[in-house]
This record gives C-alpha cells, structure tokens and sequence, in this order.
C-alpha cells in the first residue's frame, strides 16, 4: 500500500535529482529501509515526508556523485530530462540550466536537500523538517541561505556574460 501510494512520487524526486539510472536503484532502496525501519516512522499524517528523508539520506551516500553532476551540467548545459521541440528554448534552458545547476552546486548540502525538498518534491517547512529531521527553524534557515547562494551564484554569473559581452558598459 505503501509503495503504491509513494513510489511515483519518490521516484521523481530522486530522478531530478540524480538520473534515471541512480533514481531507479535509490527508489528500491528508499522502500526496501522503509519497509525494515517502519517501526520508526514517527508520522502521524503522511509517510511521504519520511519516504523522502529515507530517499534523501540514500542520496547522501553519493554526493560525490551528485555534486560532479551538478558540475557537468554548469559546464555542458545538458539537461537530460526535459526535451524540445525549438532549438532556441533548448538554447536557452541550457544556458539557465547550467546557471541553476552551478548555484545548486555551491550550497552547503543539507541546505541544497532543502532547497530540493521543497522545490521538486513540494513539500512544506514541517514536511522538510521532518524528512530531515531536522527543526522547522533550521529548515527555514537552510532555504534562507539556500536562496541567498542561489541569488549570488545567479548574479555573479550574469555580471559575468556581462563583462564578457562587452553589455557592462565597460567593453
């Protein structure tokens, strides 16, 4: 029952963040200890928030993995979960996919997990909190300062095409 009502959700969550292949393997996985631990589950409402700290903590295992992802794509562009029907929008996405993925990479890790967690899973403070078990708030601080590294990455980045472009004025 569990899984029926969960997998899809988990699955695409650690899809977006990892890959197929990775999000495959973690998915099982993220079952196969909730199934061993689920005398632990300390929800009162939905299992979904521990399913992702369960999925979220597997993940943590690769970060190595993870981060040179993030890597590659600031440095390829390549987004290989979104197609396109317009070679411009593919253009495009790609140049702010890698922006994105550059500031996803210069976080701290539990605050891009976070960041994460809210963004492709949905979830509310109280759910990130519980997921990681973590307070609500220091959720709220690691979203804080995970927005605030967004903000800079994303704008030193822009400044950079600027100066590069000759578009600062300067060039």
């Amino acid at each position: 029952m569990l899984f029926e009502r969960h997998f899809v959700a988990v699955h695409r969550y650690l899809h977006r963040r990892a890959g197929r292949d990775v999000a495959d393997e973690l998915a099982a996985e993220t079952f196969a200890l909730a199934f061993e631990r689920r005398a632990s589950c300390r929800s009162s409402g939905s299992a979904l928030p521990w399913l992702y700290g369960i999925a979220t903590n597997l993940l943590h295992r690769r970060r190595r993995v993870e981060r040179r992802q993030l890597s590659a794509y600031a440095r390829s562009g390549v987004n290989d979960w979104v197609t396109y029907d317009d070679e411009t929008a593919r253009l495009d996405d790609s140049y702010r996919s890698s922006q994105l993925a550059r500031a996803l990479a210069a976080m701290q890790p539990r605050e891009r997990d976070a960041l994460l967690l809210y963004a492709l899973a949905d979830l509310s403070y109280d759910e990130i909190a519980s997921a990681l078990d973590a307070p609500v708030g220091t959720v709220a601080t690691w979203l804080h300062r995970a927005r605030e590294t967004a903000q800079r990455e994303l704008a030193a980045e822009s400044n950079a095409l600027a100066y590069a472009t000759g578009a600062d004025g300067n060039g």
